[in-house]
């Protein structure tokens, strides 16, 4: 049986005039991508900062869906949900943080949403919404910081 080889090459474009500009496109989308990730991760760390103390999240939310240790958990949740996301958006310590950040999502996705189903309308809501922004991360994790960002412009990454 003979084994197929991964193509490096290009499609062709067909509009070869819009070469500058996929170009382009190609380096900024992750910026896109990141600052969208870092963004909807740093309301929810806001909303929390703003209505809750990490005690009483832990208590309240954590340990009431059997995520144990649920203080030193929140704690993590706190970081990843706010400088965390904050560093994301900057692409500063990218890998590390999105990395910290998908097995968060990972935790929560399979332990709390899990048996709620697919849907994330359903009662409960459902794990799609959380694994979606799990694997965006994720991603970001694999890819790093990208073209425009802190960790390019410095020189170095985790």
């Amino acid at each position: 049986m003979e084994m197929e080889t991964i193509s490096t090459s290009r499609s062709r474009l067909l509009i070869p005039a819009l070469a500058p500009f996929y170009a382009w496109a190609c380096k900024v989308s992750w910026l896109i991508i990141r600052l969208a990730a870092g963004g909807t991760m740093l309301t929810h760390g806001i909303n929390k900062l703003m209505t809750t103390s990490v005690a009483a999240f832990a208590a309240g939310s954590m340990a009431k869906r059997g995520i144990e240790p649920a203080l030193p958990m929140a704690y993590v949740i706190f970081f990843n949900e706010t400088i965390g996301a904050a560093c994301i958006m900057l692409g500063l310590f990218t890998r590390f943080v999105a990395a910290a950040m998908a097995i968060e999502i990972a935790v929560f996705t399979f332990l709390v949403f899990f048996p709620h189903g697919y849907g994330w309308t359903s009662a409960g809501g459902g794990w799609e919404y959380p694994f979606f922004w799990g694997m965006v991360v994720f991603a970001i994790a694999l890819r790093g910081g990208g073209p425009y960002s802190l960790d390019r412009k410095i020189g170095w990454e985790l």
